[in-house]
């Protein structure tokens, strides 16, 4: 008897809703599995399994008036245990809940009845998850043997998690165009996940900072579908910088858009893209199509790659990749390239993006571990050493990624990994560039998401272990096509945010004309040329002893300090605004991972006390997952649940009295009292162990209105090696971005 006939006889499962369900709403439903010809012999087991992507509340089975109560029965009365295990399955379907029977047996017809959300006993609800999916599905696989052979029930149920209701805007500019040409403004609605949701007949004004040719100058009636309206052939007569903010009907803010720059001529234009995110068919979540549809008619990309992991992926489906990336490639509107993530374990290279060119490349996969048809097994690169000879003659672009599995950069290979990701939906990981520059390497720098949510380009983090929200990727080219793309990806001219779109301008003059090479000269013959000033990714040689760098900043929020560095050293922190703007508004950041691994999550849960003093108002800051919130139960205290994967998170409070009393602040990790009158200008920081763990305390202005920051400094140049000058950029909401280093050298 082969397995097909097995499952014909297995059994079936079904699910008692039948209507959409809202993203993260709390609801209770039941699972029944009636048993096949076979039954389930004593000791034999069901596993009822979910994505690994999907963010669905635990299940827990001992307190059942609290949330994600799930109770278990079954129908003829035998004796079960239970548990539920986040990896007893194999990938994508990783999250199990486990069910053993251990007293008795079941016989054909005999049902097992799993109540998520069980309500009998005061249990509000199991959390669905926060991100939509038209079939959100439960595989139940049964073990009728108990032989731990399991089989999966013929059709598995389904259930449809749709949007919730508008509760924020966002309003999405080009980052810079040239007077009088074309763009459009892309209008969305989210629901409090991040979720486009619909909207009908909502009022809006139009505010810009100039004029506008083509936007509605009056009160407009707008409908979303799908949570998103473009507003087509707009231009500007005049340079400038340009927001536009927006009014509901009552005249009241609604959200302000990104900045945006008006120049008469500029070579290079900036071009966002999410260059990392995976769909179904790996381990992310709806369909690849869906995957491009979202970045091109939603997140309003530029360019977008997907980055599926190897080990998951089939012939079959690299055909549909590259099938996909033709298809969606409108050069002048979206440009694509083919690709996936090479997944090898940490201690052969770990995780590594590959970007081609164009279709028509093998794939050489790290292993074949999930991927049955061992046809093309030879073409396997099991180490990051064999990856790169392997693609040595190949139109090939690498990137270094820090996932589940982190990049141990020891292994690389210039010509082909051309920049570092330092931030993605797993976090943020500045040590990675640190490596690489420790080791002497000219890299670019990299955000992206890796995200599993379907949302390449506006990668929320929901409520999973992802902490951050996902990032993206500016790439500064002449125009939007394949090669001009490609051709700036091979320079590293580009900067990588925390997926907020900043305009931003770092450049290099030098007295004296230097050599700019076009390839990297440690690796290689390269072509030369002469110049006087340098972008970011540029490698140059000088034989000035100082050089002048030049920094604008158009920030999409107030900005709260920015970074000068040269390779592994601060030299400069500058802050917008001056001491005597300082005002009653305390920061207090928590930061940092517990190390490189996967474990890296440092939970931050904890409370801050004010001694002679009063809290009259408070900010979240990076605080995206909503089960994860600051509470405040009396005017001196407030609670927060939070963690931490390498970034930062934290609040403002704004105190009745500047200067009275002081501030204790208790966490697991770190405790600290501070008197308020000492905190001012310059941060006060407490260390934390693990990878640069920390609590910082620093005051700001109560207003801070800088949105735009201007810089000239005069460098010295360290005579031996390479000097990677760069900045990173923090804004008050808790973004950041880092322009890829300038190298120079003498």
């Amino acid at each position: 008897m082969n397995l097909n006939s097995i499952q014909d006889r297995i059994g079936s499962a079904s699910i008692s809703l039948t209507e959409s369900v809202v993203a993260g709403e709390s609801i209770n439903f039941t699972i029944t599995y009636t048993a096949g010809y076979f039954g389930i012999d004593d000791t034999g087991s069901i596993k009822i399994c979910t994505r690994f992507a999907t963010d669905m509340g635990r299940p827990q089975f001992t307190a059942p008036d609290q949330p994600n109560y799930v109770s278990i029965v079954a129908s003829n009365g035998a004796t079960l245990e239970y548990r539920f295990d986040p990896k007893a399955n194999i990938r994508p379907w990783d999250k199990t809940l486990y069910i053993k029977v251990v007293k008795g047996f079941f016989r054909e017809g005999d049902q097992l009845l799993v109540h998520y959300g069980d309500p009998i006993s005061g249990c509000p609800g199991m959390r669905m998850q926060t991100f939509c999916e038209e079939t959100f599905e439960f595989k139940v696989l049964v073990d009728a043997f108990a032989t731990c052979q399991y089989i999966e029930v013929p059709e598995s149920p389904v259930l449809s998690i749709v949007p919730g209701a508008v509760a924020k805007w966002k309003a999405q500019l080009p980052t810079m165009r040239r007077v009088n040409e074309s763009f459009r403004l892309q209008l969305k609605a989210e629901d409090r996940w991040g979720n486009p949701a619909d909207q009908t007949d909502f009022r809006l004004r139009f505010s810009p900072t100039q004029s506008v040719n083509g936007l509605p100058s009056e009160t407009i009636d707008v409908s979303l579908k799908d949570g998103v309206l473009f507003f087509e052939g707009l231009s500007v007569p005049v340079p400038g910088d340009l927001s536009v903010e927006l009014h509901d009907a009552k005249g009241d803010h609604v959200t302000r858009s990104n900045p945006m720059r008006i120049i008469e001529h500029s070579e290079l234009v900036p071009f966002w893209g999410e260059l990392h995110g995976q769909s179904e068919e790996t381990i992310g979540t709806n369909s690849i199509y869906d995957y491009f549809a979202f970045a091109r008619d939603k997140a309003g990309l530029d360019v977008i790659v997907h980055q599926g992991n190897d080990f998951q992926i089939t012939n079959e489906f690299w055909e549909k990749i590259q099938s996909m990336t033709q298809q969606f490639l409108d050069e002048g509107e979206l440009v694509t390239f083919p690709g996936y993530e090479w997944s090898g374990n940490t201690g052969l290279g770990g995780d590594r993006n590959v970007l081609f060119f164009q279709e028509g490349e093998p794939i050489r996969r790290s292993s074949h571990v999930l991927v049955p048809d061992l046809t093309d097994l030879n073409n396997d690169c099991n180490s990051s050493d064999d990856l790169f000879l392997a693609l040595k003659e190949t139109k090939t672009i690498v990137f270094a990624h820090v996932g589940g599995r982190y990049a141990d950069i020891q292994s690389h290979e210039g010509n082909l990994e051309r920049s570092v990701e330092i931030h993605s939906a797993w976090g943020t990981f500045e040590w990675l560039l640190q490596d690489a520059l420790r080791f002497g390497y000219r890299v670019g720098i990299v955000s992206n998401s890796d995200g599993h949510k379907g949302r390449p380009g506006a990668s929320y983090p929901g409520a999973s272990m992802f902490g951050s929200y996902g990032g993206l990727t500016c790439i500064l080219a002449r125009k939007l096509t394949r090669e001009m793309i490609w051709e700036s990806l091979l320079r590293r001219h580009h900067y990588g945010t925390t997926g907020n779109r900043m305009y931003m301008d770092v450049g290099v003059l030098m007295n004296n004309p230097g050599t700019r090479f076009i390839e990297d000269p440690k690796l290689g013959d390269t072509e030369v040329e002469s110049t006087q000033k340098c972008i970011m990714g540029d490698i140059v040689q000088t034989a000035d002893s100082d050089v002048i760098l030049r920094v604008e900043i158009i920030a999409s929020a107030p900005i709260e300090k920015l970074e000068v560095r040269n390779g592994l050293k601060v030299l400069e922190t500058v802050r917008p605004y001056k001491k005597a703007e300082l005002g009653n508004r305390i920061r207090v950041i928590w930061a940092g991972a517990e190390y490189r691994g996967r474990g890296r999550e440092t939970v931050w849960d904890g409370c801050a006390s004010i001694d002679g003093n009063t809290i009259e108002a408070f900010t979240p800051i990076n605080l995206y997952n909503l089960e994860k919130t600051i509470q405040q139960p009396n005017p001196g205290h407030l609670e927060w649940k939070a963690i931490t994967t390498g970034g930062f998170g934290g609040f403002d409070c704004m105190l009745k009295d500047p200067q009275a009393g002081t501030i204790t602040i208790e966490t697991a990790h770190a405790n600290c009292t501070v008197s308020v009158a000492d905190i001012g200008f310059q941060e006060k920081r407490v260390d934390a162990g693990g990878l640069d763990r920390h609590i910082r305390l620093v005051r700001l202005p109560d207003t801070n209105p800088h949105h735009h920051l201007v810089l000239e400094r005069k460098i010295p140049l360290i005579s031996s090696g390479d000097n990677p000058l760069y900045v990173c950029v923090t804004q008050e909401d808790g973004h950041q971005a880092w322009s890829s280093p300038i190298y120079l050298f003498q």
